[in-house]
């Protein structure tokens, strides 16, 4: 049923609650408050205080009315009291309420107390005559646009509830007993509108506790889906990955040889790979790759490598002709910035099986790229692909072997729910050598000893990061822009060559500005969070990263491993004016630890899960009332219900899981069709 044929609701109204995603009854149910009104007891007005948000019952003394700021704002003002005392109440734009007073008669008011000129009032409070004896409630407060009141949203889910087909259950009878939650039907009522606390706690619970059971059940769907494909290419069992290891002018970590051996077994199995390879920035992933496109190539495979920016790819282009020099082996690049003949050639090359192996960026999944043999595919920064584009570029083989790779630490806790889907390896150990990055976090007074001490660097022979979070001065944001730290060190260092890049710049200049760096023509980058995902500049030493309260520990974190990638000491400085203890905390947290996992998890606890993941990025479904970090305990405790039921009913066709298959296919679609 659609919301317009509620009483009340016109065209108007239909379609402002249509921008907010609400057609149908069904929608408004899934709308959930984001808090309530406790109307559940009346405060007497001699226990008001200031900044309240309460309930109030009072009898009209005293109606007074009058314009202010001219004729168009009309004001309206009532004395109101009960057996207690008396407060103000303040209406703007009255000529609306003023049919709805009258002196010696009671009403309900809530709204916010504050202070006025002639002491305690409420301003523009929500209110109802008294018609009857006092009935408690806890109210839903909704997100809403301008145009839609509460009252509108309220009406809606009230008739939505009083509808009996409009909260079926979703769960099996069976499930339901078993896990001890209450049914759908009463998990919506109070959730909209919950009799007590626990009547709230409840319905949460529930509502949690089925969003988790079908994205964790959607997820196990998936990856038995590829595990039963069972027609993936079965690469040799030969020793190319270690003999490759073997060749490099350095020693891999156990780390390093452990994930590869995890990726042999993989690449060996008739089952096609996918596996996620976690490591920090600086733990050796693109080594790991290097082994894994070798072994594809040395089977008579060819392998791919999609990098996100051109730069990046450029930089593992490079980095893979010295890997691979004397080998035999073949690489092409592609890429926008490739010129025609050079591009005709690549292509060419690609479709004939002279290349082996092809670094890029976008353009290696555009249409007239064709694969004579395609066996792996890897993409690098996964979080800045699309899932979707991840499918197109291994639609381009026939079930291709695929190893994603992220430098962005995700908690232990979220990896599992976030890529249920694929395998996951972790590299946990940093190549020897490597020093730790000295990390301080210093107060805005001490600005110029930091910038003392980057300049005693330069003369070294050292460069310098500098980040803001902002890209141009704004008066509404009290806050260092990149923009504006460029202009103040033109001025605090003439002397030196300094440069800006930043999101807002086109592509082609953002990259110039990085080579430049790269090759040691700039002294100075001033820079946004544009460069949290950059090349390799080991000569860069310092960071220094502006108003650090503004980032989150992870971004920190990011930012911070663009030094420290050479052999010599370096350095990170937090500036802050640690107003806040929020701030303090991360500063802390930051400053005493390297381990980009624990960082993550810390930032987890401190930020909630949405600094981790977009549902667009991972093609995780969209979350409505579970939280991932608050409510993994839930998770944990009904995966093994999950487990019991897809080993006892794998494609869920019996009768008793037909509804949780409805529940997947609702969240993710045709499972079938939702791909890798």
């Amino acid at each position: 049923m659609l919301v317009s044929e509620v009483k009340g609701i016109g065209p108007k109204k239909a379609e402002l609650l249509k921008q907010m995603g609400i057609v149908t009854l069904d929608d408004m149910l899934s709308h959930y408050p984001h808090t309530y009104e406790d109307r559940s007891k009346i405060t007497p007005l001699a226990e008001v205080q200031e900044g309240m948000n309460c309930y109030i019952r009072a009898t009209v003394e005293k109606i007074s009315s009058h314009f202010a700021h001219g004729r168009r704002n009309k004001m309206m003002r009532l004395l109101v009291s009960d057996d207690t005392g008396t407060m103000e109440i303040l209406f703007f734009q009255a000529s609306f309420y003023e049919r709805s007073f009258h002196t010696e008669e009671t009403y309900y008011f809530y709204g916010r107390v504050s202070r006025g000129k002639s002491g305690l009032l409420m301003a523009h409070p929500e209110f109802e005559k008294m018609s009857g004896p006092f009935e408690p409630s806890i109210l839903p407060v909704y997100r809403t646009v301008k145009g839609i009141s509460q009252k509108d949203l309220r009406k809606i889910s009230r008739f939505a509830l009083e509808q009996t087909d409009s909260a079926e259950e979703t769960l099996p009878g069976w499930l339901i007993k078993k896990s001890r939650i209450c049914s759908r039907e009463a998990a919506l009522r109070n959730i909209h509108f919950p009799a007590d606390k626990m009547s709230f706690r409840t319905a949460k619970y529930r509502l949690v506790y089925e969003e988790l059971f079908f994205l964790q059940t959607g997820l196990f769907l998936k990856g038995r889906m590829r595990q039963s494909a069972g027609d993936g290419i079965c690469f040799s069992h030969n020793s190319a990955v270690r003999d490759f290891a073997a060749s490099l002018p350095y020693e891999l970590t156990d780390a390093q040889m452990r994930v590869l051996q995890e990726i042999s077994n993989d690449m060996e199995s008739p089952v096609p790979m996918q596996r996620l390879v976690q490591g920090d920035v600086g733990s050796g992933k693109t080594a790991v790759a290097a082994a894994a496109l070798y072994k594809a190539a040395e089977d008579g495979y060819q392998g791919v490598m999609m990098a996100p920016t051109e730069l990046l790819a450029a930089q593992h282009f490079e980095t893979f002709q010295e890997m691979f020099q004397g080998t035999g082996i073949r690489i092409g690049f592609l890429s926008s910035g490739v010129r025609a003949k050079e591009r005709r050639r690549v292509l060419e090359g690609i479709g004939n099986g002279d290349i082996d192996i092809l670094i890029g960026t976008h353009a290696v999944i555009q249409d007239e790229v064709e694969f004579s043999r395609l066996g792996l595919v890897v993409t690098d920064e996964q979080h800045r692909f699309g899932v979707d584009q991840r499918k197109k570029l291994a639609a381009k083989g026939k079930n291709p072997d695929i190893l994603v790779m992220t430098a962005t630490p995700i908690p232990r806790t979220l990896a599992v729910v976030l890529f249920g889907d694929l395998d996951i390896s972790v590299i946990d150990e940093l190549p020897p050598g490597r020093k730790k990055i000295e990390t301080r976090a210093v107060s805005s007074r001490r600005r110029r000893e930091v910038y003392d001490f980057a300049s005693a660097r330069i003369d070294e022979g050292r460069q310098v990061y500098v980040v803001a979070p902002f890209i141009e001065d704004s008066e509404a944001v009290d806050a260092a822009s990149a923009s504006g730290v460029f202009r103040d060190l033109k001025k605090r260092f003439p002397d030196r060559r300094v440069a800006l890049v930043h999101g807002g710049m086109k592509q082609q200049e953002k990259d110039a500005v990085m080579q430049a760096f790269a090759a040691g023509e700039t002294d100075i980058l001033a820079a946004t969070v544009v460069i949290e995902v950059g090349i390799n500049v080991p000569n860069a030493t310092t960071m220094i990263i502006e108003n650090a309260e503004r980032f989150g520990l992870a971004q920190l974190h990011q930012l911070r491993g663009r030094v420290g990638r050479g052999e010599e000491q370096s350095y990170c400085f937090l500036i802050t004016d640690m107003k806040s203890e929020l701030g303090k905390q991360r500063a802390e947290i930051i400053a005493s630890s390297s381990d980009g996992f624990y960082i993550a998890e810390k930032d987890l606890e401190m930020r909630g899960p949405g600094e981790f993941f977009g549902t667009k990025q991972h093609g995780l479904p969209e979350l409505t009332v579970a939280d991932l970090a608050r409510h993994m305990p839930i998770l944990n405790s009904l995966r093994e219900d999950v487990k019991d039921i897809l080993q006892a009913d794998p494609s869920l066709e019996a009768p008793e899981n037909r509804l949780i298959a409805l529940g997947v296919e609702r969240m993710f679609g045709k499972i079938a069709e939702a791909g890798i």
